[in-house]
């Protein structure tokens, strides 16, 4: 990769992960010099310090989507997510995956019904990422499909997994309701 100096970088750090930098100078050697945000100059591997974005949005609010990012790299996809995730923003997507940060705290504004209202039917992309987005995903394909859907939920213990999978539940009984004659609603006949 070829580092000039003025290039935004992130170079990794032993306490934080990664850290914003510039660079100061070019190559030296087998290493670059840069200086981090906290103003400690490092010299630093080449293969170790990846290019960071400039953009407003990505600096301040983080993306939507992280292929929108200018730079899909560890430290650009974490640095998105902590800044969303400051915003209480937890969702986010790549593609058509959908990534969530544990709040570890309630967020009921996030799951009411005016919410699930929101999202039935939006074509999937045009809100904001949620939960309830995947789920209607899934659920319209399968209607307008006619084929068996399945959604991964997945992540570390303690990530959330339950609650997600709860809440997918939740929004495929409010968008499925009761089959004619039938006494069970969605939820009971997933279940069963």
């Amino acid at each position: 990769m070829n580092l000039r100096k003025g290039s935004k970088v992130w170079v990794e750090d032993k306490d934080l992960a990664w850290v914003a930098a510039e660079v100061v100078s070019d190559s030296v050697g087998r290493h670059v010099q840069v200086l981090t945000a906290t103003g400690k100059k490092v010299l630093a591997a080449p293969e170790r310090v990846f290019l960071r974005a400039t953009d407003d949005d990505e600096e301040h609010g983080g993306v939507d989507d992280m292929t929108k990012l200018t730079y899909l790299n560890e430290p650009g996809v974490l640095y998105n997510l902590e800044r969303r995730y400051a915003l209480n923003d937890i969702y986010t997507y790549t593609g058509s995956i959908l990534i969530a940060v544990n709040p570890f705290t309630k967020l009921p504004h996030l799951y009411n019904v005016h919410m699930m209202e929101q999202y039935k039917g939006a074509p999937f992309g045009e809100l904001s990422p949620h939960v309830f987005a995947v789920a209607d995903a899934s659920y319209r394909a399968m209607i307008s499909e006619h084929q068996s859907q399945s959604i991964l939920v997945s992540g570390e213990s303690g990530a959330g997994k339950t609650e997600t999978t709860k809440l997918i539940m939740q929004y495929l009984t409010f968008v499925g309701g009761r089959a004619a004659g039938d006494d069970r609603n969605v939820e009971q006949q997933v279940l069963e």
